[in-house]
């Protein structure tokens, strides 16, 4: 009996052992999500814009850092000061993780305003996380009569500014500026891109813009308009100068110079607050948990990985990271305006 026991005993042993290695699907590990998959950055703005070159560097860089090593493609939407681009990505994007997107923090503005092109929740995208913040300065072609800010003010012709939309720092900085400072400009709009507004300026159309400080540094034609001194920044908006721009004033010594009152410094906050976002990289909203954690986890590695940091040192692009969940609460709080101050928006913004 004993001997025949363990007859079966083995048989059932060698059966089971069998059937394990005919059916190792069962107990083999799931792919990851990501695997043979594509993600898609949809980019606000023309190809060679900034905007566009921090979504192909990342876009490089950052798949290794995702489980299943996906394809990563750059598409450019450009329009509406990038509206278009964060409607498809809030309305087209499918809420799985494959769609993100890279658009103008300002975009805000028009949310708040109840602008009916607007069909997103900025406060409700997926926020994954920014490279850079975003202080802005503003130039001027130097053959123009317009040498500083007391000259805008006093000028009986106003200079004119090119913009690519409300949400675009090419529109607002320049209306704050008619806001706290008492300075008029005449701006331009239906400009497609920086650019645009670059070959604008060149060619005598327009004599001034407003930018980020970082651009302003990191591609041309600004290498060679500050060796030819072709163009001389004019005012810059961060709390303090920026050390590239130790001679150009900010938007706060002015405001104090001018005696600006406390109200309109107040405006000149919630509309600079944008700067502190960057140049985010969203997503759609509703995706799960898990993918949202694995997208934030990959941006910040990217962020510290010695080939991307060896690349960006070869573009000169400066770095100043902010994770996502950062970006997240500064979102939420941005749109979260009383309506007085949204009425000062809408005076500033539409008048």
């Amino acid at each position: 009996m004993k001997t025949g026991a363990r007859r079966l005993a083995f048989l059932f042993l060698l059966l089971f052992t069998r059937s394990l290695s005919s059916a190792p699907a069962l107990f083999a590990q799931a792919d990851p999500f990501h695997k043979g998959k594509t993600i898609r950055i949809v980019v606000g703005t023309t190809a060679g814009d900034l905007y566009d070159l921090w979504a192909r560097v990342i876009g490089t860089h950052i798949a290794k850092q995702i489980p299943g090593n996906p394809d990563i493609i750059v598409q450019n939407m450009p329009g509406a000061a990038s509206i278009i681009a964060a409607n498809h990505v809030y309305n087209v994007g499918k809420p799985d993780g494959l769609t993100l997107g890279m658009v103008f923090p300002s975009i805000y503005f028009d949310q708040l305003l109840g602008r009916k092109e607007v069909q997103f929740d900025y406060g409700k995208f997926t926020w994954v996380g920014s490279p850079i913040k975003g202080d802005q300065q503003m130039f001027m072609r130097s053959d123009t009569p317009y040498k500083n800010i007391e000259d805008i003010r006093k000028a009986s012709i106003p200079p004119r500014c090119g913009s690519t939309g409300t949400g675009s720092p090419s529109y607002y900085v320049p209306k704050l500026m008619e806001e706290v400072l008492g300075t008029k400009f005449t701006i331009v709009t239906g400009y497609q891109s920086g650019q645009g507004i670059d070959l604008a300026v060149e060619q005598g159309e327009v004599h001034c813009r407003a930018a980020t400080v970082e651009v302003f540094f990191a591609r041309e034609p600004y290498h060679t308009w500050r060796k030819t001194g072709f163009v001389r920044n004019i005012i810059q908006t961060g709390r303090k100068r920026d050390r590239r721009l130790l001679n150009t004033p900010t938007i706060y010594e002015f405001m104090g110079q001018y005696k600006t009152p406390e109200d309109s410094r107040r405006l000149a906050t919630v509309v600079l607050a944008g700067d502190n976002l960057g140049r985010p990289l969203i997503a759609t909203p509703g995706i799960p948990p898990d993918r949202v954690k694995i997208l934030r986890e990959a941006f910040a590695k990217t962020m510290t990985d010695p080939e991307f940091l060896a690349d960006i040192k070869k573009r000169k692009y400066d770095l100043d990271p902010t994770p996502g969940e950062e970006l997240e609460a500064l979102a939420k709080e941005v749109v979260a305006q009383p309506p007085e101050v949204i009425a000062r928006m809408r005076n500033l913004l539409e008048k």
